[in-house]
């Protein structure tokens, strides 16, 4: 694949220095064009490690939707892949990108590899490469998507979640997406946090609710942020 077309690497944050520097090093490693992080309001050292970096630093309100939306404005490359700071790519991820692009994909995802042992987690792999054919990417399988399609479509739907399967829906329209092998990684924080059963469930309720109509902004109070105590449900 042709190391000129311009692949802009864009990293949402919210207190994350745990992860970002794994998130963001293997963006580099793999040949990213440039590596943006788009930062929600981190009060931990997030920042002065993605400066460290070589990051091009975006502050913006916090929420996903914001924060990616922040971040493309200011990129660069034809090609726009929006990494969640607690997943990481392979060495070959951002040429695996370029070769689908020039074999003429206008969006995709990466299979992913949840970080832990055990069926369960393969379990989840499966079901989520499943889904992501058929147009439904989450965003912790790394979205990528040409600019000049991003922008016609407006970028992420202003909703504080579901933003990444809400524009999925709309680049399935625009033809089937790529699902790259990657693997992209992914910490399985989410999942040991609140037990594989329960958030899988909690997943599927909130997907189910949204489809019966339920607006993500009601649905949104019962989103946890990672970086929130488990009990509270998220106060942005």
């Amino acid at each position: 694949a042709s190391r000129s077309m311009q692949v802009s690497v864009i990293i949402p944050t919210i207190n994350e220095q745990e992860n970002i520097e794994r998130a963001v090093s293997s963006a580099w490693d793999a040949g990213a064009s440039e590596v943006i992080v788009a930062d929600g309001g981190s009060t931990d050292g997030t920042l002065e490690i993605a400066t460290a970096l070589r990051c091009h630093l975006v502050h913006a309100p916090t929420g996903r939707a914001h924060q990616q939306n922040a971040g493309a404005d200011q990129a660069s490359g034809s090609v726009l892949f929006f990494q969640h700071a607690d997943t990481w790519l392979v060495p070959q991820g951002i040429s695996q990108i370029r070769a689908a692009v020039e074999l003429g994909a206008r969006h995709g995802a990466f299979v992913q590899r949840i970080e832990a042992k055990g069926w369960r987690f393969r379990w989840l792999e499966r079901g989520n490469a499943w889904r992501a054919r058929r147009g439904r990417a989450y965003g912790d399988q790394g979205l990528f998507v040409q600019r000049e399609l991003f922008e016609r479509l407006g970028g992420f739907p202003d909703e504080p979640i579901m933003e990444d399967l809400l524009l999925s829906r709309q680049l399935r329209r625009q033809g089937r997406p790529a699902i790259l092998a990657g693997p992209l990684y992914v910490s399985p924080r989410r999942w040991l946090r609140h037990g594989v059963i329960r958030q899988t469930l909690r997943n599927w309720s909130l997907l189910a609710l949204h489809r019966a109509g339920v607006p993500p902004r009601t649905l949104h109070q019962w989103y946890v942020r990672h970086d929130l105590p488990a009990e509270s449900p998220a106060t942005h």
